[in-house]
């Protein structure tokens, strides 16, 4: 009939392509930041919990030894902070463009993109 190692294959690489286009859409998002140069109205969690996620299917398919899985974690992870750069680049802090600014510490911000808008302290 079939052979499940072909079949095994296939949906690999149909993993592979649908991986890229997955990864291909923290780009886009990555890249309408940078050229709005402003990260207003884009959620901080969506991306920590998109990162959290790939960091565990990278370490999954690192431990179960499935190169599909691992490749396309990596590669997406690759993006993720892409855009997350892109985002702690040009997040509206409050006194942006003040005298003297300075972004806060890269810890910070992360503790404060956890955090809910009524509990966190506006960056």
């Amino acid at each position: 009939m079939f052979n499940l190692e072909v079949l095994r294959v296939v949906f690999g690489i149909l993993l592979m392509l649908t991986g890229i286009l997955d990864a291909y859409k923290y780009i886009v998002q990555g890249r309408k930041i940078q050229i709005r140069k402003s990260a207003k109205g884009m959620s901080r969690m969506f991306i920590n919990y998109s990162l959290i996620n790939g960091f565990v299917r990278t370490i999954y398919g690192g431990l179960i030894f499935d190169a599909y899985i691992f490749l396309t974690s990596l590669f997406a992870m690759g993006c993720m902070f892409y855009m997350w750069e892109m985002e702690r680049q040009y997040y509206p802090y409050r006194m942006r463009g003040c005298y003297n600014f300075k972004k806060p510490n890269i810890f910070l911000y992360i503790v404060n993109s956890f955090l809910p808008n009524n509990v966190r302290k506006r960056l």
